[in-house]
């Protein structure tokens, strides 16, 4: 694949699961790495520090609640003074636990006011907002390429998740959107939507035996998805090689929804 030495890839959510997959992705390719954690500093600035000694990138930690779209402004006025550019940025940070009260259960179990509205604003708000920032640094490079992560429970019936599948339909829909008019600052913009994930967020999910034996018997390769399964893809959709794929969700679930 082209060169993307000494690019700059912003990733909101690298601390661990998918994000971190992404993040060592990117490092392992000489792209300098930009990344956000809720919570937990002392375990951001360990991979930080990990992915510099490992693959001499210039990698650093931000603090963000995704909640707090407001926090996206102040969090790129940062990142500016570390890195000379942007060149890619990837919406993968998700909530789960007490945030999602009311998002997630059974349909009318739900309660929009509370946690549907959380997860409205983890999954579409805050692709909108960080796209806005990255996108305004990006046409200042002449261009680049952003990704945000979706997910096959958009498709397919998923128990419990009609709160987070239909959020990530519409989080694709607005990827869409974004990318027909950002195209003329030569940017890119598609989502990567996966089939069940072994992760912290899926085993946080409170039938996850029930969901991994039934995506390892759907999957045409008989195995549960992988965080570098998804890495792997993100990364593809930020080359030169994926330049005219623009506004498309590339599905990698194991081929476990169309069996």
């Amino acid at each position: 694949m082209s060169d993307m030495k000494g690019k700059t890839v912003v990733i909101t959510g690298a601390t661990k699961g998918i994000g971190k997959a992404i993040a060592y992705k990117f490092a392992s390719q000489g792209v300098n790495v930009a990344f956000t954690y809720n919570s937990n500093q002392e375990v951001a600035n360990e991979i930080a520090t990990a992915l510099t000694q490992e693959f001499g990138v210039k990698a650093k930690a931000y603090p963000l609640n995704i909640l707090e779209l407001d926090e996206f402004k102040p969090l790129f006025l940062e990142i500016d003074k570390d890195f000379d550019r942007i060149d890619f940025f990837v919406s993968n940070a998700m909530i789960y636990g007490r945030p999602v009260v009311g998002g997630y259960g059974k349909f009318m179990k739900l309660r929009p006011a509370k946690g549907l509205q959380n997860i409205y604003t983890a999954t579409v708000g805050a692709f909108v907002r960080g796209s806005q920032e990255a996108a305004t640094r990006m046409q200042k490079v002449g261009g680049g390429a952003i990704v945000t992560l979706s997910s096959t429970g958009n498709l397919i019936y998923i128990d419990n998740y009609a709160g987070h599948g239909t959020n990530k339909a519409a989080v694709e829909a607005m990827s869409r959107y974004a990318a027909v008019e950002l195209g003329e600052m030569g940017i890119r913009v598609n989502a990567v939507s996966g089939g069940p994930i072994d992760t912290d967020a899926l085993k946080a999910f409170t039938n996850y035996e029930e969901v991994k034996a039934e995506t390892i018997k759907r999957s045409a390769v008989n195995r549960m998805g992988s965080p570098e399964d998804i890495a792997g893809s993100v990364y593809f959709l930020c080359t030169p090689e994926a330049s005219w794929v623009t506004g498309q969700t590339l599905v990698v679930d194991g081929g476990t929804t169309f069996r």
